[in-house]
């Protein structure tokens, strides 16, 4: 198994980031067949399959809001007001996902993207881990 850690800047806003050409670049040297595993290694944070820049992106984190209002509800109270919703997203977003490759290369669907999803505006900086597993 061939593995990395990567760094990405989410900064101080709720966002769908796109992973894909980071998993991309990390399948470079790939010529056969495998799984790719994307960890996020958060309590706070999940990876998605999704659409992105048709508006998905954006209507997950509508959703989300929807679902986990950032209010004072929450147990978990630490951070910012509503913190708590954060802890919760991972039940809904898990912060894993696999992916096949054939041929090195993603088999997603046209309009799919993997996608980190991190609500947790306290956090800027997330670490996302990818492991190639060889079929």
């Amino acid at each position: 198994m061939r593995s990395e850690e990567i760094q990405v800047r989410t900064g101080s806003e709720e966002v769908v980031y796109d992973l894909t050409r980071h998993c991309e670049d990390f399948l470079v040297d790939v010529d056969g067949d495998g799984l790719l595993h994307i960890w996020v290694p958060h309590a706070t944070a999940g990876v998605a399959v999704l659409e992105t820049g048709a508006g998905s992106d954006d209507d997950l984190l509508t959703a989300l809001k929807d679902l986990l209002p950032a209010d004072n509800r929450w147990q978990h109270r630490h951070g910012t007001p509503g913190h708590g919703r954060d802890h919760v997203l991972p039940a809904l977003v898990p912060p894993y996902a696999t992916i096949p490759v054939l041929g090195g290369v993603l088999a997603l669907g046209t309009w799919q993207s993997v996608c980190l999803v991190d609500t947790n505006v306290d956090n800027p900086v997330r670490k996302v881990r990818l492991s190639f597993l060889p079929g």
